[in-house]
């Protein structure tokens, strides 16, 4: 099982070329980041984790900067976005930056898209809450549309673009209907969620990793009739916290990678974190 990591890498947390560095030395598949541009501060949204908010939401590196920097002193990291919001960014300009990435790190990228929890960080950004899943279908299938082989256009319900010279284009191939970087949607289990990972995606980044017993199978189903290949479907748990059964009952699921969730702390204690999770990637034991 690959063992990758995520954090809230902020200005106030390891670089991210010396964490990117600690990771691959240590033997790491992937560092996923995540995404905020931004917290309103009177926000009535809720936490979802319950609570006040953490302060490293308001503090986020931008992921793909922060990527970029890493790809640069790695040659095997994976590198991804656990998530990117793509609701708030536009889709052609999203889409150069992708690609780019994925061709500079000779196709190392996933994206990891996600629909957002924050109503008034979207709100910012002219994103109407009610529609923003269908969205973010409309802004993935325009980005695929630039990332073909051939110019192509895309007319959608919220954007489009005309047949385009847009390169470089992402090095990994395509998957089915899946045009562009390793594709995983975050959100929870439900019938519009499952459908959309079905006709855009490679698979699931399913936050925690509970409840897979019983939502995979429905999953699959869903994948199987959208005509997708079975060995294809890829389930990512995100933002675990690893013990020795969760990791074996995952394996049991056929699932093949984990990103483990690291604290948003000083270098120092980053780095102890590193070590007690070091002997899951030959399969050990996480230290205390």
């Amino acid at each position: 099982m690959r063992i990758a990591v995520t954090i809230f890498l902020t200005d106030e947390t390891p670089t991210p070329t010396r964490l990117a560095r600690e990771l691959e030395q240590r033997g790491f598949s992937g560092l996923y980041l995540p995404e905020h541009t931004h917290i309103p501060v009177e926000r009535t949204t809720p936490y979802p984790a319950g609570g006040d908010l953490p302060r490293e939401y308001g503090r986020t590196l931008d992921p793909f900067v922060a990527l970029g920097q890493a790809a640069a002193v790695t040659e095997r990291l994976g590198l991804g976005t656990g998530i990117t919001l793509v609701a708030q960014h536009d889709p052609i300009a999203l889409a150069k930056q992708i690609a780019t990435l994925d061709h500079l790190s000779g196709g190392r990228f996933t994206l990891g898209l996600g629909y957002g929890w924050n109503v008034e960080e979207a709100a910012d950004h002219g994103v109407s809450w009610r529609t923003r899943r269908d969205l973010v279908r409309d802004r993935v299938r325009l980005m695929q549309a630039l990332w073909s082989e051939k110019p192509t256009a895309y007319e959608g319900e919220f954007g489009s673009v005309r047949a385009s010279l847009a390169h470089p284009k992402p090095v990994q191939e395509p998957r089915g209907p899946v045009v562009g970087p390793r594709t995983l949607v975050g959100g929870a289990a439900g019938p519009k969620l499952f459908a959309h990972i079905a006709e855009y995606a490679d698979g699931w980044l399913p936050i925690g990793g509970r409840g897979l017993t019983a939502s995979l199978p429905v999953l699959r189903s869903v994948w199987a009739d959208a005509g997708r290949d079975p060995a294809a479907l890829q389930i990512v748990p995100y933002a675990v916290q690893p013990t020795p059964g969760k990791l074996a009952h995952y394996a049991e699921l056929g699932i093949e990678e984990v990103v483990v969730q690291l604290p948003p702390a000083g270098e120092a204690e980053v780095l102890r974190a590193l070590d007690a999770c070091a002997p899951l990637v030959t399969g050990g034991t996480p230290q205390p």
